[in-house]
């Protein structure tokens, strides 16, 4: 098990705080999402690279007391931190698994769907994680993912060539820890290679004035990660603080706009 310092986005306080706004921004679409995806009451649902479970959560009351979650996590904080949020919605349907993806046998079959979202983005072999979900299914069983398709989209209006580079720094730090931020385009093939179909696909992208409260979602990975970034070694204080300054002078004009990376939700079905 690898250490969970080797995160690339870290598991530390402040990057638990804005995946819990990042969800709160995308819960209506993944309700949506896994309504068509036909998960409901008395599944048995995997969440795959759950987190902190602010998904897991959600699943957990859709499926109902009868069905099932089951989390898939390497990082220990973040186990705890779902273990706890489901004990505080006194949620007794939902468990966790430390495993890596990677290099452990998820041991889980004959579920009715595997939900991932911001996973494969990380991860070495996406091939892998896709044979893996596969084979925790049943026949018939739905593969469910929300990935990166077209990172180059997360940008400002009025542009700002800082914020570019911001853009462009988080993309390399991904691709040097050997994962894909475009990973989605990947997706169809091995999806075809595991015996799956894809039923359905959208991309997803939105925009936000620094009056919406939607502006808080990229606003705030930019705020946690040029800190992350710092951390890395790959930026010095000086770039930090002139990105820094080109968001908030965004954050000043009441015209600027934030526009996300698009996402590619996919809805496949293992061949029953």
């Amino acid at each position: 098990m690898r250490d969970e310092n080797d995160y690339i986005l870290g598991t530390h306080d402040a990057e638990i705080a804005r995946l819990r706004l990042q969800h709160g921004v995308w819960r209506e679409q993944v309700l949506d999402c896994w309504r068509r995806a036909g998960i409901g009451p008395g599944q048995t649902v995997v969440d795959i690279g759950c987190g902190p479970g602010f998904a897991s959560v959600d699943l957990a009351e859709t499926v109902g007391p009868q069905g099932t979650v089951i989390g898939i996590e390497r990082s220990p904080r973040f186990i705890e931190q779902a273990e706890a949020l489901c004990a505080a919605r006194g949620l007794a349907n939902a468990s966790f698994r430390q495993r890596d993806v990677m290099t452990d046998a998820l041991d889980v079959t004959g579920a009715d769907a595997v939900w991932c979202r911001w996973l494969a983005i990380f991860l070495p072999d996406p091939g892998l994680l896709v044979r893996k979900m596969a084979d925790a299914l049943k026949p018939g069983g739905r593969l469910v993912f929300h990935e990166y398709v077209h990172y180059e989209t997360y940008q400002s209006a009025p542009a700002s060539a800082r914020l570019a580079e911001f853009v462009q720094q988080v993309m390399a730090s991904w691709r040097e820890s050997g994962g894909e931020p475009n990973v989605a385009r990947e997706l169809p093939r091995h999806l075809g290679a595991a015996g799956c179909r894809i039923l359905s696909s959208r991309p997803i992208s939105f925009s936000a004035s620094p009056s919406d409260p939607l502006w808080r979602w990229p606003a705030s990975f930019i705020e946690v990660n040029l800190q992350r970034l710092h951390e890395l070694g790959r930026v010095d204080a000086d770039w930090v603080a002139a990105v820094r300054a080109d968001l908030h002078a965004l954050e000043s004009d009441p015209n600027a706009l934030l526009i996300t990376p698009m996402v590619l939700e996919i809805i496949a079905e293992k061949a029953r």
